[in-house]
């Protein structure tokens, strides 16, 4: 069996793992991907946030993204029934970029990957990992790749950015309850024959269906959209048939977006994911981290899991090139408290999202400009603004704006 030293593995070559390989090539370290797929390969989050830009910018990533003309992306909708709420990214609380990208992931992966690649990194394709022992001092990592070929990777710290695989996650008894209980998703993707031009064709939108169910809409700049809906298992159970034939019967629960794509066809049958949330007992231990979803992933309402993917798999390439080169790090201070700060803020937000709560606030005919301003920024990523008050005191302050619109209807 062929063996191989380096100084990190990740595992995973998606957004986190990209952004972490990114960063340690301009540190010139010793990294290595494992990456179990060939890439193009299609995977969901589509629709990014202002944050991710300033990830991208730090790994490197952001002058050759901008050669792709993806949609840009200035800001969000949500649709009920007759009321529709904006948020401007323009307009937001504090400093931070104005706009980002809604991307068809295949493409924009790979581009990453190619620029890594043009960069020295090395990914191995292809390429599953098989076992990860830590004796103290080293990992041994055993790999498989598609030909059947063996081989032992030695190194001092895996960055696990393996997403929906969870590769440390399931190795080392790590997955605990989600936050987010009994919600799945169904996607998929159309050439939109009938795509309005100007900012309609341009503009993610979020349509409410009821107040735990809601459907996507994000417009891709080669002509191609994402259609998908999110709601409780038991919205899913009250629909029949194969995926095709349910995904066009909950096209026809919508009411701003219905008939729209009557005449379109889906690239693929509908994916269905079920019990879409994730979470972890720790992120981090003894010459590991766990980044993006492979540590935990919420819900999709807020576009929030490429950013907590680029977050997290930055910070931990940064600490985890300290720790190797003699730093002494408090993981449980520099990443975990760090981490989960942000993690709290949207875990609020998707709460009082799915409690009604959010959405109120969210469609009050009458928003406070400085209030939508100050959410707008915790909608954009910047949930470590501290001076923000709806990052600061996010729980509260929610609470308190809902009981204010409430007495403000009885009166």
């Amino acid at each position: 069996m062929k063996s191989k030293i380096i100084d990190i593995v990740i595992i995973g070559a998606g957004p986190s793992g990209s952004v972490a390989a990114g960063y340690l090539e301009k540190q010139n370290a010793s990294v290595m991907i494992l990456e179990k797929q060939e890439f193009p390969r299609f995977t969901i989050g589509e629709s990014l946030i202002p944050r991710c830009m300033d990830n991208f910018e730090e790994a490197g990533f952001l002058e050759v993204l901008k050669t792709e003309g993806y949609q840009k992306k200035f800001g969000a909708r949500f649709i009920r029934n007759n009321q529709i709420a904006e948020f401007d990214f323009s307009k937001k609380f504090g400093t931070g970029w104005d706009w980002t990208w809604q991307v068809p992931r295949a493409h924009f992966d790979k581009i990453l990957t190619d620029d890594l690649i043009s960069r020295g990194v090395e990914i191995r394709f292809n390429t599953e990992v098989v076992s990860a022992e830590y004796n103290g001092e080293m990992w041994k990592i055993t790999t498989s790749n598609d030909k059947g070929d063996a081989e032992e990777i030695f190194c001092k710290f895996i960055i696990d950015a393996s997403g929906n695989g969870r590769v440390l996650a399931k190795q080392l008894n790590l997955e605990a309850p989600p936050k987010i209980h009994d919600h799945s998703s169904i996607f998929t993707h159309i050439y939109e024959s009938r795509r309005p031009k100007g900012i309609e064709g341009e503009l993610i939108s979020f349509e409410v269906l009821n107040a735990k169910t809601w459907f996507w809409y994000i417009p891709f700049s080669n002509g191609k959209s994402s259609l998908g809906f999110v709601g409780p298992n038991s919205w899913f159970d009250t629909f029949k048939g194969n995926t095709q034939e349910v995904f066009k019967n909950m096209l026809l629960e919508t009411r701003y977006y219905q008939g729209r794509f009557d005449d379109d066809t889906m690239d693929f049958p509908p994916v269905k994911f079920n019990n879409i949330s994730r979470n972890v007992k720790r992120t981090h231990g003894k010459g590991f981290a766990l980044t993006g979803n492979a540590a935990e992933f919420l819900d999709p309402v807020f576009s929030s899991g490429v950013a907590f993917a680029t977050e997290t798999g930055l910070l931990a390439a940064s600490l985890a090139f300290k720790e190797i080169n003699g730093g002494n790090i408090n993981w449980d201070l520099e990443y975990s408290d760090y981490i989960n700060k942000g993690v709290n803020v949207f875990s609020t937000y998707v709460k009082e999202w799915y409690s009604g709560k959010l959405q109120e606030i969210f469609f009050h005919p009458e928003p406070d400009p400085q209030i939508k301003e100050q959410i707008c920024s915790v909608l954009a990523g910047y949930v470590w603004n501290s001076k923000n008050p709806f990052v600061r005191n996010h729980a509260r302050i929610l609470d308190n704006l809902y009981e204010l619109i409430s007495r403000s209807k009885i009166v």
